[in-house]
């Protein structure tokens, strides 16, 4: 099976990894860098995929265990990325480089596991994990 995270350069503080693609555009908003209008639409975005994308529950605990997530080369987790263009938008129109990291073997001690992504921990340093830079 294929697995592959969207994520920025920047490095989360909790997981020790490359922040992930909904982490990385919250930062724009925080930064309050998008308009008001995209800051809208982007809390319409979020409620949207957090009904739609189960939320893994160890988020609630807030990650004890800095936990990474990846979505599953699946119907649901492709549909989903597909989904997430106002996402890509909003890097691409303020300058975050988005970058896909992609594997076909669990990365790390797999915690969680739906139809649409799986969640690790201890990334497995053996795994091959190819990256990309996504581009417009």
């Amino acid at each position: 099976m294929r697995y592959y995270r969207v994520h920025s350069a920047d490095i989360a503080y909790l997981t020790k990894q490359p922040r992930g693609i909904f982490t990385a555009i919250y930062k724009l908003v925080e930064s309050k860098i998008l308009t008001d209008e995209e800051i809208k639409m982007y809390w319409e975005n979020r409620a949207y995929f957090e009904q739609k994308l189960p939320v893994p529950p160890f988020y609630e605990k807030d990650n004890p265990d800095h936990a990474v997530t990846w979505f599953k080369d699946t119907k649901e987790g492709n549909q989903i990325w597909k989904e997430m263009r106002f996402y890509r938008e909003m890097a691409f129109k303020y300058g975050l480089k988005l970058y896909m990291s992609e594997c076909h073997e669990v990365p790390g001690d797999m915690i969680y596991e739906d139809d649409f992504q799986i969640a690790v921990k201890n990334p497995y340093p053996a795994v091959k994990i190819e990256t990309h830079e996504i581009k417009p």
